[in-house]
């Protein structure tokens, strides 16, 4: 029996965002314009992100024994999100992220991995209460990529829709391929996998096709930040290219998660994916006018008001 529409393997970093005019030069020291702290890792954002859709949601990974651990369990439970398979490491403290955030709402970001770097096999298997009950699993690549696979692979033999948001850019696992149904590149993240660009819209389609063929896909999105989305959906043999919002940005931390969570929470109600996609386009784009990460993602009524008005402008 479904226990959870959307379950989360994923990471959990205290973000201390720095705001500044430009990005400081090698050996240069440069006054910050800003400061904030927030609640963030893809894992808690994406999680976060699909409870406000209406999903209900649990996560799974670990935080340390720390004032920051006990920070990230209680927004969770204020989003009744599930944290039951949430370990808490003894030596390890929690994962801590450092963005740089510049005027635009672009930005930089350090993370160090410490307790999220911890989770192993072992866990995600002890979390199978969760993993094999759930209608959709987002996974990403911020936690050891053996955890991954095997939280990938226990939910799809369970039935689960697979997504994975291979992000942070960089190498990917080549085993990862036959246990994902959707993939959600960003434009960064769809060059490093295909050594292709996505600022030519010519190439998108191209580039789609090539990912949705090399890991045997359902669905390739391709998000392309105020750009919008370029989506092949294969089960239903349909290609779109979605236009971006225009929308007040102030800070882009987050928005992939919230659109990630969106995602996984629109196919969990029984969305199409051009739906689940159009919405958590909406969601995406609401995110960049908040600062934070797991702080900016909407509500579902606020993403479907967006969507409304894109559609019927004043």
């Amino acid at each position: 029996m479904t226990a959870y529409d959307v379950a989360v393997l994923g990471s959990f970093m205290k973000d201390l965002v720095a705001s500044a005019e430009r990005r400081p030069l090698p050996g240069e020291t440069l006054h910050g314009t800003g400061f904030a702290e927030f609640l963030g890792g893809k894992g808690v954002n994406q999680a976060v992100a699909a409870a406000r859709m209406g999903a209900s949601t649990a996560i799974v990974g670990t935080v340390g024994a720390d004032r920051y651990g006990d920070e990230f369990l209680a927004l969770l439970a204020d989003h009744g999100v599930h944290t039951g398979r949430v370990l808490r490491h003894p030596r390890l403290g929690t994962g801590v992220g450092l963005p740089v955030v510049l005027p635009d709402g672009s930005n930089s970001i350090i993370i160090v991995s410490r307790a999220n770097a911890a989770i192993s096999t072992a866990q995600v298997e002890a979390a199978a209460d969760v993993l094999t009950r759930c209608r959709v699993l987002s996974v990403q690549l911020e936690l050891p990529v053996e955890a991954s696979r095997t939280a990938l692979r226990m939910a799809k033999a369970a039935g689960a829709t697979t997504i994975f948001n291979p992000a942070p850019a960089g190498p990917v696992d080549a085993g990862l391929a036959d246990v994902v149904d959707i993939l959600v590149p960003n434009e960064v993240e769809a060059a490093e996998l295909t050594g292709q660009s996505c600022d030519d819209e010519d190439a998108l389609p191209r580039i789609a096709r090539r990912l949705a063929d090399e890991w045997d896909l359902q669905g390739c999105v391709i998000t392309l930040g105020s750009r919008g989305v370029y989506l092949l959906d294969r089960s239903a043999g349909q290609e779109h290219r979605i236009g971006g919002h225009d929308v007040a940005t102030i800070d882009t931390v987050g928005a992939g998660d919230a659109f990630c969570g969106s995602l996984a929470a629109s196919i969990a109600a029984g969305a199409s994916l051009l739906e689940a996609v159009e919405l958590a386009n909406a969601a995406g784009a609401l995110s960049t006018t908040v600062s934070g990460a797991a702080a900016s993602a909407p509500a579902r009524t606020d993403a479907l008001a967006l969507l409304t008005r894109a559609a019927f402008p004043a």
